[in-house]
């Protein structure tokens, strides 16, 4: 490889070192007749959809109909959920030998960064997004995880 393009590869590395740093999602640079466009990924918001169940059939007795919605029904905790935004793997920590970013009992806050997800060999840092106090850690590191799936229960402050 040459001079100039090993130099070229080093300050596009410096440039994506530059974007995570101020956590920029797209950077444009012209000089010349030299042009760079660096964009990273965006992580996707949890939308929460409601979908309407069907209603009853009238020949079902009231009673049993009853006490089958009462165990289906979550109970309302108080906790807040907090989401995978995507398909991936889950982890706790950033490495095997390193401190999980939260615990049972950890505080957190909306930049709180309480796992990651690797989807497609990246690394997504996934942030809180609320206020409050681990409560239930719903999900193991490795295990794979859906879009919209609960990954932590939240006590909120």
């Amino acid at each position: 490889m040459s001079d100039d393009r090993k130099t070229d590869l080093k300050k596009v590395k410096e440039l994506v070192e530059l974007m995570k740093a101020n956590d920029l999602v797209e950077l444009e640079i012209a000089d010349g007749e030299n042009k760079i466009l660096l964009k990273r990924p965006q992580p996707v918001a949890p939308t929460v959809t409601h979908i309407p169940m069907a209603s009853p059939a009238m020949s079902i007795p009231a009673a049993p109909l009853a006490e089958s919605a009462a165990s289906e029904q979550p109970q309302d905790d108080g906790l807040v959920d907090i989401v995978s935004p995507m398909i991936g793997t889950f982890y706790l920590a950033p490495s095997p030998d390193s401190d999980p970013f939260v615990s049972v009992g950890s505080s957190i806050d909306n930049d709180s960064v309480v796992c990651i997800i690797e989807a497609m060999k990246v690394m997504n840092e996934i942030k809180a997004e609320t206020i409050g106090t681990i409560e239930k850690i719903m999900c193991k590191a490795g295990q794979a995880v859906e879009y919209g799936q609960v990954l932590f229960k939240v006590r909120p402050d």
